[in-house]
């Protein structure tokens, strides 16, 4: 098995096509189906980390995947330490790997 989300061709589902939101990861313009949760986008972009520590910069990403232990947190539409596990993308979302610890953008 494997996190990320298989081909439509090979998911014996088979389910019907659906509209996309359109959000920005990094300042890439990305794709998602509704209902996707940040961490589930990240994953299907290839990316296995992206946030890093406050205390000696170490990568981080999904490691619960149920919201507990914190790992995947970044910032979305300026407000950091988002569980990207548990936040469901929108459309128009800007999606930023967090490094360390950040301030809110009406913060700084």
């Amino acid at each position: 098995m494997t996190s990320y989300r298989m081909p439509r061709e090979r998911d014996p589902v088979r389910p019907e096509a659906t509209a996309s939101v359109e959000l920005t990861v990094d300042g890439e313009r990305v794709r998602a189906l509704p209902g996707q949760t940040v961490a589930a986008v990240l994953l299907e972009l290839g990316r296995t980390t992206w946030r890093t520590t406050r205390g000696g910069g170490r990568p981080r990403g999904l490691f619960c995947g149920i919201g507990v232990c914190f790992d995947c947190l970044v910032v979305v539409d300026g407000v950091p330490d988002v569980r990207a596990c548990q936040r469901v993308v929108a459309d128009g979302n800007q999606i930023r790997t967090q490094h360390g610890a950040e301030l809110p953008e009406v913060e700084r």
